[in-house]
């Protein structure tokens, strides 16, 4: 997988390894705008696939706006063209509490390894980003 942030095919991979988890039959990714595949055609690709339900998980840390009104009114406009089929769109990752565990995870990761004491992680390898200044 690809950790590189910059990198277009990272999300891709994200998705690819959440697919291969297998707990869901059908994942695919979206875009809420500017960017392809959008809802529209994800929920389109999720009927196609057999899905009854499709759930849209934002991949975001926190309520706001886009989670509020944004997404639920492109979830319901992509639902218009499949009657029958059924959508749920999921909280953001946080409030979650684990999200403060990886947070804690990282950083303490990152510190261990200013101080000589763990390797760069993926994410930083060969940047030279993760160093006390």
């Amino acid at each position: 997988m690809s950790t590189d942030p910059h990198d277009p095919g990272a999300e891709q991979a994200f998705v690819d390894e959440w697919r291969q988890r297998g707990q869901f039959a059908v994942v695919e990714a979206a875009h809420m705008e500017l960017a392809e595949p959008s809802i529209r055609s994800a929920f389109q690709a999720c009927v196609a696939a057999g899905a009854t339900t499709v759930v849209i998980a934002p991949f975001f840390l926190w309520p706001g706006d886009h989670w509020d009104r944004d997404i639920p009114a492109l979830a319901a406009e992509a639902a218009s063209r499949h009657p029958g089929v059924r959508y749920l769109v999921a909280a953001p990752l946080g409030p979650h509490p684990l999200l403060g565990d990886i947070v804690e995870q990282r950083v303490g990761h990152c510190l261990a390894h200013a101080a000589g004491e763990a390797p760069e992680c993926d994410l930083c390898a060969g940047t030279g980003r993760c160093g006390l200044r």
